[in-house]
């Protein structure tokens, strides 16, 4: 699941502001801001951040010991299906 950290360093990432977020995913603003300051946030609703974000181009790099994050997918590189 994605994290809150990992929702503003992937708007970052696409220089989205939370307006842009909630208009590529429909969910509103409020939710998006009270997720991003630590507030719940239902899975099914995670996992339209998750699809959203990497159908733009962000990749999610798993926690390895050095931290959950997120990155932009190379350009060259076919992207999720």
């Amino acid at each position: 699941m994605i994290s809150a950290s990992q929702c503003r360093a992937a708007r970052g990432l696409l220089n989205w502001t939370q307006a842009k977020l909630s208009e590529e995913t429909g969910l509103s603003v409020v939710t998006v801001r009270a997720f991003e300051k630590g507030g719940e946030m239902r899975d099914s609703n995670r996992n339209l951040l998750r699809l959203t974000f990497e159908r733009a181009g962000v990749e999610f790099i798993p926690e390895n010991g050095g931290g959950a994050g997120v990155r932009l997918r190379d350009r060259d590189m076919p992207g999720p299906a």
